[in-house]
């Protein structure tokens, strides 16, 4: 770049460019300075562009060669045709020169001389990518144009036919099975687990829970939700002193004091364990035993206290942190994401899982709904459009920022030198049209000429 902007500053100042030989293609179409692709079909285009010019240029050489004869022809009296065909073939050389000039111009110094408003496209380069990025903009990157190009394609109509289909519904089933499985193998499940481990317990720190499991243990209270675990509670505790007896009365009497007869103790702990075996049994058979009714008075305070009591909220607060900052709390909630993306992943692969058949009938489900229900249509292209509208409104810059730096990053020679390769026959076809023109339009004046 350094080089080309010291060759534009000389041919400014009006001295002749110095002639730098330009790097020959990367050989097999590599990439070849510039950042251009050379391929074997440039290369191609190139020999084409050659044989044009060389067809033009004995096109010129031979209306040169007929101006001579002719000339020579009619100083030597051969005849007033002579004159005719001398002033087509001098219309013919300007023509054909005139149009060498232009096309030559656009690519280099015609001869290497610094002739003003010539070598267009090397000079010109930074500018014609800043007017192609402002032209695409303006009339690709318009919210108008783009909301008024989608609404004429009428994408909802035409995605739900297509998802209607169940071929169509089971490749797209296939291709997000495919990408959620991507997107679950390149995340480090460290990363994951950390992630969701501080979102679960910053969202716990954060939220008072005493309140909440108050209403809750309250209206279980009121519904009779809690009977069960009590009749659970019961008969456990009754078969438990019905099978460890001996280990209660045993329990009761080595409590006692020593200087009491053993046979005392033993009189005392069976009377103990019967009654506590009575007391079970009866709580366990009367629902409404008095025992049943403190366990639910108590329940009740204590519902009320987690709303309403201070002290009982702070406790209960306390208890949840020791919980939480637990090293089994955290590795727990650690491992429900490994066996959460084992889940993911195991179902994604097989074709009969039952996430995939839900995600196919919901596709296919969608398919027909916008197949048949013109408001969803509309709603989708609506969405569709104000997405695409937003998008080229905010990033248009952006975008075109992208063809403006790219051109700007382009080697001026290389930059001509492939889009000669692509247009050049083109244009060596202007001056083969130059001669034939120009010699037709000097036919005609010469006749009109000797005609008045």
């Amino acid at each position: 770049m350094a080089r080309t902007t010291a060759k534009r500053t000389r041919g400014t100042a009006g001295a002749p460019p110095a002639r730098v030989a330009a790097p020959a293609p990367a050989p097999g179409g590599g990439p070849g300075p510039g950042g251009f692709v050379y391929s074997p079909a440039d290369e191609e285009k190139r020999k084409g562009v050659r044989r044009m010019k060389a067809l033009a240029t004995a096109l010129l050489l031979a209306v040169a060669v007929v101006y001579t004869l002719a000339t020579w022809a009619g100083a030597a009296g051969a005849g007033a045709w002579t004159g005719y065909v001398a002033a087509a073939a001098e219309a013919g050389m300007v023509g054909a020169l005139a149009d060498w000039f232009a096309v030559t111009a656009l690519f280099k110094r015609p001869l290497g001389l610094p002739i003003p408003h010539t070598a267009i496209i090397p000079t010109k380069k930074d500018q014609l990518g800043r007017s192609l990025g402002d032209f695409v903009g303006e009339n690709f990157l318009s919210g108008d144009v783009v909301r008024r190009r989608l609404r004429a394609v009428g994408v909802g109509a035409r995605l739900g036919s297509w998802l209607a289909e169940p071929r169509n519904a089971d490749r797209v089933t296939a291709e997000l099975s495919t990408a959620l499985r991507g997107a679950l193998t390149v995340l480090r499940d460290d990363d994951v687990q950390a992630v969701v481990g501080e979102a679960i317990t910053r969202r716990a720190d954060t939220a008072e829970i005493a309140p909440g499991l108050g209403s809750l243990l309250e209206r279980i209270v009121s519904e009779g939700g809690h009977t069960r675990i009590v009749d659970l509670v019961c008969a456990r505790a009754h078969d438990w002193l019905v099978d460890h007896g001996d280990s209660v009365v045993a329990a009761v009497s080595g409590g006692a004091p020593g200087w009491t007869p053993r046979f005392v103790d033993r009189k005392v702990g069976d009377r103990v364990y019967k009654e506590l075996l009575r007391f079970v049994t009866e709580m366990r058979d009367m629902p409404g035993h008095p025992a049943r009714g403190a366990v639910d008075r108590f329940l009740t305070d204590f519902a009320a206290d987690l709303r309403t009591d201070p002290a009982t909220r702070e406790k209960v607060e306390r208890l949840k942190s020791e919980v939480l900052g637990r090293g089994e709390v955290q590795d727990l909630i650690a491992s429900a994401w490994s066996a959460v993306r084992g889940m993911i992943v195991a179902a994604a692969e097989d074709e009969r899982s039952e996430l995939r058949r839900r995600v196919r009938a919901a596709l296919l489900s969608l398919g027909g709904r916008l197949a048949a229900d013109g408001r969803l249509r509309g709603k989708v292209d609506g969405w569709l459009e104000g997405a695409a509208g937003y998008v080229v409104t905010t990033y248009r810059g952006e975008i075109t920022a992208l063809i403006t730096d790219t051109v700007a990053g382009w080697d001026a020679d290389h930059t001509s030198r492939k889009i000669e390769a692509h247009i050049g026959r083109d244009l060596q076809f202007i001056r083969i049209n130059g001669t034939v023109v120009g010699a037709l339009a000097g036919l005609c004046i010469y006749a009109v000429s000797r005609l008045f």
